[in-house]
């Protein structure tokens, strides 16, 4: 037996395999006589439908088509072996007694890959069948080498995705840490964190729905806005603990070393950003840090801005901020209820906060007292005691190698 194909061609017995499709047994045994003995694997159907189907469960390398054919003919049998990604690859091979000119065209409209007009000259079937089982074993090779590059693209893209994850979560962990470490200084803020970075979620969330915010509250905002508010109050780091920790009233001269916190915290985040590049997932709490104690009037500090000259997530921060300081017991108050907060913050609208913010609150006042509900302070805790839950949360945030 001759070397008739490429490996990647062969069946399981070491032979090309030929699908001969005829309506005629007696043209089926000819072909059988005439390939059998060069080495070939035969399998037969003798209808169109037959043909596909076999074509599904065993795929040929070559496939013998006749063209005159009851109920599904030649034609229509090419048609969809060719249409189909995973045997428009397979030659085939027209064999017919027609000659006519309309036939050839339209058997080439349908896809076929050569002809063979009956009689049959058994050199040139052999040649022809030859030529057709090299043509499929390169095009197999192809597309396993396309499968490859494809398994290996899936799998690179996973490593990206895993690793962009990864990332993510290490710049939230980044974020919350600076957050928790700054606000274990105080120990009367308790679950203060925790609470407010819900706040402002319910807030951009409902913004998020409205028509105004459309392209600009999606899901990425309101996620960076949840991870990066915690950094509002970073910039107490720098403030004296006999002025941040003082049960009384700030005096004005404390006053002004306490708004220095926004500077602090907002010159830190700015330069850390920078040195990312800019525009990085510290630009947000760079924001928050400088302009949450802005106010919508222009009556707040450090700079005085007014309206949307404040960035938005910072008017968010300042509206779910201030509800926590009311709702929370201080060093200098005892906790306000939800009511007397409520009216508080109304009465403040277009002069302390956005009026657009404030109809956010309204809208999901009750999440508020939920949240303000399940996230109590549990208790005050030594700044040792903080930080070492601070490290614990952090360990379980961290992802898994």
């Amino acid at each position: 037996m001759s070397s008739l194909a490429q490996p990647d061609t062969l069946d399981e017995s070491g032979r090309p395999t030929v699908l001969v499709v005829d309506d005629m047994p007696e043209n089926i045994v000819l072909m059988r006589r005439l390939l059998g003995p060069k080495g070939y694997r035969i399998i037969e159907a003798t209808s169109g439908a037959q043909a596909l189907d076999l074509v599904d469960s065993d795929p040929p390398d070559v496939v013998l088509l006749d063209l005159i054919m009851p109920e599904m003919n030649g034609f229509e049998v090419c048609d969809r072996l060719k249409r189909n990604l995973s045997t428009r690859h397979i030659p085939i091979i027209i064999i017919t007694g027609v000659a006519e000119h309309d036939a050839n065209i339209r058997a080439l409209e349908a896809g076929v890959d050569d002809f063979l007009i009956r009689p049959i000259d058994p050199v040139l079937l052999e040649a022809r069948i030859r030529s057709s089982v090299k043509s499929k074993a390169m095009q197999d090779q192809i597309i396993k080498y396309q499968k490859r590059l494809e398994g290996d693209n899936l799998a690179l893209e996973e490593r990206v995705r895993e690793r962009t994850a990864q990332l993510e979560r290490t710049q939230q962990v980044t974020m919350f840490c600076m957050a928790r470490l700054a606000e274990s200084r105080d120990p009367e803020t308790g679950e203060h964190l925790d609470r407010m970075r819900r706040y402002v979620r319910e807030l951009a969330i409902e913004l998020g729905t409205w028509p105004k915010y459309d392209g600009v509250i999606d899901s990425g905002f309101v996620e960076t806005l949840f991870y990066s508010s915690p950094l509002h109050d970073i910039g107490k780091v720098g403030i004296p603990d006999a002025i941040l920790l003082k049960p009384g009233k700030l005096s004005p001269e404390e006053f002004d070393i306490m708004k220095t916190h926004t500077l602090v915290g907002g010159d830190t985040l700015k330069a850390a950003d920078e040195e990312a590049g800019g525009n990085s997932f510290l630009t947000m709490g760079r924001d928050i840090a400088y302009f949450h104690h802005e106010k919508y009037d222009g009556s707040g500090y450090p700079f005085g801005r007014s309206s949307e000259e404040i960035p938005l997530p910072a008017r968010i921060v300042a509206l779910g901020d201030a509800y926590d300081a009311l709702t929370s017991r201080r060093p200098y108050k005892e906790p306000f209820s939800h009511e007397r907060s409520r009216q508080i913050i109304l009465e403040a609208s277009g002069s302390h906060f956005d009026p657009d913010v404030i109809k956010a609150f309204v809208a999901r006042e009750s999440k508020f007292e939920r949240i303000r509900d399940h996230y109590q302070d549990s208790g005050h805790l030594t700044h040792i005691e903080q930080i070492n839950q601070t490290l614990q949360r952090l360990r379980a945030l961290q992802p898994s190698e």
